[in-house]
Order: C-alpha cells, then structure tokens, then sequence
C-alpha cells in the first residue's frame, strides 16, 4: 500500500476513534445509535414526545435547509422540546435557567444508514443553576430526566 494512503487511511481511523472517545466523555450526554432510517426517526420522536404529553418547541435542521439550496448533506435536527408547567417551576426556581429551555435532542443520520439520537440530561442542562435556586430546579430536573428517558426510548423502541 502507497505511503500517503496508509497514512490517510490511519487518519481516518483515528478521526473515528478520537471523536467516538469524546462522545463518550461527555459528562451528561446520552446517546443511543439506532438502526432507523433517519426519516424515520423524525416521525418517530415526534410520536413519542406528543405521547410522552411533551411539546415540540422548536425544530431546526441544517440538512434541510441545505436541501433547499440543493446541496446535500447527511440529515441533522435539533428538535427543542418543553412544556409549560415545567417552565413556570423553572422560572419560580431560577429565572437564569429560562435561557436553557426548551431541552434539545439531536438526531443525526450516519453513513450507515440508522441514525444517532442524542441529549444532554436536563439535571446536567440545569446543574449550573441549582446552587442560586429554589430545591424545585433539582426535582424538576430529575422529573425531566424521566422524561427525555421515556422519549427517547419510545421513539427507538416504541414503547
């Protein structure tokens, strides 16, 4: 094999590995590969967050936008997901953690062809807040947790 190619290839690997690593060294991350079909992920999460009484806040998708100015490229969604009577406990909690709602979950399709759900957990979201805040920030965290568990899970497993 040719010098520069096996350099290039082992690049690749360790470009692989290296950000593999880093995902999984994210403190408060959750992260679950999937064998669905991007698209299908989609429906599905908006499924299980309506299911889960959640609401679907906001929605921005890079690889959509693209699409519209006709460049492709692998798809991509953060989908910011809330509910009122959280975020009124929220803002009695702590007026400084408003800035981090809605709680987001990526999706990202792979060259695979399933797609990687992933989050960081609303009480690492919240953390930096529960020491100036009312104890409520800490249980409404952990409620949230539950929740973007169940979310996630449904949309995976369906149930």
């Amino acid at each position: 094999m040719h010098s520069t190619l096996r350099l290039y290839l082992i690049s690749l690997m360790t470009i692989g590995v290296i950000s593999l690593v880093q995902a999984a060294e994210r403190p408060g991350w959750k992260r679950y590969e999937t064998s669905i079909a991007y698209a299908k992920m989609v429906k599905k999460l908006n499924a299980a967050v309506k299911a889960e009484k959640m609401g679907l806040v906001t929605r921005a998708s890079a690889s959509s936008g693209a699409k519209r100015r006709k460049i492709k490229i692998p798809g991509n969604m953060v989908v910011g997901i809330y509910r009122n009577d959280y975020a009124v406990r929220m803002l009695d909690a702590n007026i400084d953690a408003g800035i981090e709602a809605p709680i987001r979950i990526y999706l990202t399709a792979r060259q695979d062809g399933g797609t990687t759900l992933s989050y960081k957990t609303p009480s690492h979201v919240f953390s930096p807040y529960f020491k100036d805040a009312k104890p409520d920030l800490e249980v409404l965290a952990r409620e949230l947790d539950g929740k973007f568990e169940a979310i996630a899970k449904r949309a995976i497993d369906g149930g």
